[in-house]
């Protein structure tokens, strides 16, 4: 659920969100507003991929996906079962994934290809010797349906390992319309307007902000949308390499803007501890059940909230509406998260689930579920089951190969992935002492020195 871009265009698309017509959209993404398109049905159109038949071979494929976002992927993997014969198994994982394959892999029953939701993550397979080169089929999709920095995004030392099939946009900010139009509230488009607005709200009786601090990947989501907005993307680059210290000035800017919002409990739902105890899909549910007096009117992620937002009664367009991330610079940031396909076993099995998933035709079966955006550049936005997402598929394609990777998702893992470790624990200890910058500057520093070997 974690790759960031940067470009006027893009931050000029997704201000326009906010104010298109929505209504007639579907709650969540279901689809109820498209016709019917269960796996399979192709509408008449021809495949877009040649498959080769496997009849009796068994595969399994690991992600840590959970609940709908789960249970739609099973549908792109049905699918594959149909066309080549293969019965497929989805294996839950745990975060951090590279531990959880580990595990596996000493164990002698590797999955056949896991799904991969950081850059270290794939650097570490492929230096462990566990991830195995994608195929000529794959590759063939890759350049036909990927622009370059998808392709190289899935590379290491010019090898490539990652099939990305899964990206996300991870600079919205999703409100509650009753709870801003009780309160008067209107969409901010700067940091000081936000700040602003998340009082005018805290007024009328509603907590503004619901946080999911938990789960540490969302702060870390804060903290680089802000990084990248206030710093710019040359630092952000640096730093996400670690060719800067994280005791930068720089650093201590985005922390000190961060915590404007951090520092001011009654604008957290549940305050500090109560968010270290709200996981990410509470987070979302609780900003959209209520009715007009929901636990939070705001919530911060990507665009595949809307598969958490159609676990409630709201609909997306009418309860549910979006605004870009606030600029805290010039401009609004956009960061995305992506997941890739990597082989973990020889064979023509697991190279033709990447081949499968590097495909229009596997991209458009889990688009049309919701709560999901393609990287693949050939995909038709109409295959997204509202405007919303049709929005931001476009300006996610349209930024081509200016996009940048999530900063924490390009760390090692040990810094930049692991639940109770590194950034996530201290960017944790941040939300519950926001007052000690220097001293969050000084931790994430060591453990990023020790994870980056500098």
């Amino acid at each position: 659920m974690r790759t960031t871009l940067r470009i006027s265009r893009a931050a000029m698309v997704f201000t326009a969100i906010g104010a298109l017509a929505l209504t007639g959209c579907s709650d969540g993404g279901s689809g109820k507003d498209k016709p019917d398109k269960s796996p399979g049905n192709d509408n008449g159109s021809s495949s877009s991929v040649s498959l080769p038949k496997l009849n009796g071979e068994k595969l399994s494929v690991a992600a840590v996906w959970t609940g709908a976002e789960q249970a739609n992927f099973v549908k792109v993997l049905k699918e594959f079962e149909n066309r080549t014969g293969a019965t497929v198994t989805f294996v839950p994982a745990q975060d951090p994934i590279v531990n959880f394959l580990g595990t596996k892999i000493a164990g002698g029953q590797p999955p056949d290809v896991a799904m991969i939701p950081q850059v270290g993550a794939i650097r570490q397979a492929a230096e462990k010797k566990w991830a195995k080169p994608v195929g000529a089929e794959a590759k063939a999709q890759l350049a036909k349906n990927y622009g370059k920095v998808w392709q190289d995004l899935g590379a290491v030392d010019g090898t490539q390992y990652g099939v990305y099939f899964k990206a996300a946009n991870k600079s919205l900010i999703w409100y509650n319309a009753k709870a801003f139009e009780n309160a008067g509230a209107a969409e901010p488009k700067t940091w000081k307007e936000f700040l602003a607005t998340a009082e005018t709200v805290s007024t009328s009786g509603v907590t503004p902000v619901s946080v999911g601090g938990a789960d540490g990947w969302t702060l870390t989501d804060w903290f680089e949308n802000i990084y990248l907005s206030q710093a710019g993307p040359e630092k952000y680059d640096q730093l996400a390499q670690h060719e800067i210290k994280w005791t930068d000035p720089s650093v201590k800017d985005a922390l000190t803007t961060l915590a404007q919002l951090f520092g001011k409990p009654s604008l957290i739902a549940g305050g500090a501890d109560g968010a270290l105890q709200t996981e990410f899909p509470a987070s979302v549910t609780q900003t959209f059940t209520g009715g007009d007096q929901p636990k939070a009117a705001m919530v911060y992620e990507g665009d595949f909230v809307a598969v958490n937002i159609a676990q409630t009664k709201a609909k997306i367009g009418t309860d549910a509406k979006v605004f870009p991330f606030p600029a805290v610079g010039a401009e609004s940031p956009v960061v995305t998260g992506g997941d890739a396909a990597v082989a973990l076993k020889d064979g023509k099995g697991a190279q033709a689930l990447l081949t499968w998933l590097g495909s229009t035709d596997a991209a458009k079966i889990m688009a049309e579920q919701g709560g999901f955006i393609s990287p693949n550049k050939a995909l038709d936005a109409a295959a997204y089951p509202n405007e919303v997402q049709r929005t931001m598929a476009k300006a996610l394609i349209a930024a081509g190969d200016a996009v940048r990777f999530d900063m924490s998702d390009q760390a090692p893992q040990s810094f930049g992935g692991t639940p109770g470790k590194g950034e996530w624990k201290t960017l944790q200890d941040f939300l519950k002492n926001p007052k000690d910058i220097a001293g969050t500057q000084a931790k994430l520093e060591s453990d990023a020195a020790k994870a980056y070997k500098s």
